[in-house]
């Protein structure tokens, strides 16, 4: 077994070298060196939403951890790009802070912005000018550009209309949202009585959730945050549900509708006074 790497006034400065002997073809970990970018990612993206796990527990001893985890994974990118000649992980911490630097021209330039949402527009303008510089580039424009795929497709259909609302392809008020959702809605119930094609119904129940997030968005909620709360607080109610059966000796699969739906109603009132 070989020595681990020595300590560092750094703590960064270990973990790279941890990370480094991982990935070693001949001393290293086989599992480490045998993953790839695409291997990896998956990990990348279930570690961001532990962080945002913690973060909604108010967790601090959790948020830390996960915050390792999720750095952990940059780390692991960073190593394999630099293995490949790509990059190296300081070529990743000197590139975001130049850009933070350049989307911050009010702390670190001449401009100002007294308020959040000036340093907003701010923002919006330099990621703007970026995508005005690749277009010269000779790279298509798109007002959609930078919005990834592998964004979770709520969270992806809201960024899709923001951008489409920056070039004013959006519903100037609420009530014409609300419009559009009687009109989903009653595609589907078309659907159902045709006959329910799975894939016209799988595209028209796609149309009715885009339009949900579009009206999350006019209505200033954040979509995806408003779902995870809906499925926390349905977890909460189901699993008062099951504990209030378990304490009278019976299983929720036994009991009709209406008793389920006495005990669920039950579990919101308890969660309203307690």
């Amino acid at each position: 077994m070989t020595d681990l790497p020595p300590e560092s006034p750094r703590p960064i400065d270990r973990l790279l070298a941890i990370m480094a002997r991982l990935r070693d073809p001949q001393n290293g970990c086989p599992w480490d060196v045998k993953q790839s970018f695409q291997t990896i990612a998956p990990y990348t993206i279930e570690e961001a939403y532990e962080v945002a796990g913690a973060i909604e527990q108010n967790d601090m001893a959790a948020l830390k951890d996960e915050l390792g985890d999720l750095l952990l994974q940059v780390v692991f990118h960073a190593r394999m790009a630099e293995e490949a000649g790509h990059f190296a992980f300081d070529d990743v911490a000197a590139g975001i802070g130049d850009k933070m630097v350049s989307r911050h021209p009010h702390v670190f330039g001449d401009h100002e912005a007294a308020t959040a949402d000036d340093v907003k527009l701010t923002w919006e303008a330099q990621k703007e000018a970026e995508r005005q510089a690749k277009a010269g580039n000779g790279e298509l424009l798109s007002a959609l550009d930078g919005v990834t795929s592998a964004l979770p497709a709520l969270l992806r259909a809201e960024k899709l209309q923001k951008r489409a609302a920056r070039v004013r392809f959006d519903w100037p008020d609420v009530e014409q949202v609300f419009d559009k959702l009687d009109e989903e809605l009653g595609e589907i119930r078309e659907e159902i009585d045709k006959g329910r094609d799975p894939d016209r119904l799988e595209d028209e129940v796609g149309d009715l959730l885009f339009v949900v997030a579009n009206l999350a968005r006019h209505l200033k909620v954040d979509p995806e945050t408003a779902l995870r709360r809906a499925n926390a607080k349905f977890e909460r109610r189901f699993r008062a549900m099951e504990a209030a059966l378990e304490a009278l000796g019976e299983k929720a699969e036994d009991q009709t509708l209406d008793t389920l739906e006495d005990l669920w109603q039950a579990a919101k009132r308890a969660e309203r006074t307690g």
